[in-house]
């Protein structure tokens, strides 16, 4: 039979399963935006290029903005450094939506909108941290101390 304090720590670790879950899953609906935007600007380089000098943007950003959706969305993808990946990644949406989607028809509007949603999402992901189920998290308990003898260890011997 449990006790009460039991029943309330196997109550917390289900939340935290259900946590991490919940991050892998944001993590995984977010690189798949971004995975297959950064792939599908590799295959379509010059159109992509002529569709931002039409709004200003230079061509030579092309490529670090390739290498932030891509390479980004990997790394949220398994959790690695998903913080700043998340961070960059939403500063980089709203960045789009200013840019990109300011037009006055519907569909612009509801890109726009759908860019700081998504922003939203990055910045908590980036607040809140990848989850246990993570490489940030598997790296973070590799790194962590093993406990060695503590005060109360003298006293036992």
């Amino acid at each position: 039979m449990q006790t009460g304090l039991q029943t309330f720590v196997a109550r917390l670790a289900g939340f935290t399963a259900l946590g991490d879950a919940a991050a892998l899953a944001a993590r995984l609906f977010a690189a798949y935006l971004f995975v297959l935007e950064g792939w599908g600007k590799i295959g379509s380089y010059a159109d992509v290029q002529s569709y931002m000098a039409q709004f200003g943007v230079e061509p030579w950003l092309l490529p670090p903005v390739i290498a932030l959706e891509f390479g980004g969305g990997l790394a949220l993808a398994v959790g690695f450094a998903a913080r700043p990946s998340a961070l960059a990644l939403g500063i980089f949406s709203l960045l789009a939506a200013l840019i990109f989607h300011r037009g006055a028809d519907y569909s612009e509007i509801l890109e726009f909108r759908k860019d700081f949603a998504i922003a939203g999402g990055l910045f908590a992901l980036a607040a809140l941290g990848a989850g246990g189920w993570s490489l940030d998290a598997l790296v973070a308990r590799w790194l962590r101390p093993t406990p060695g003898p503590g005060p109360a260890d003298a006293v036992l011997r």
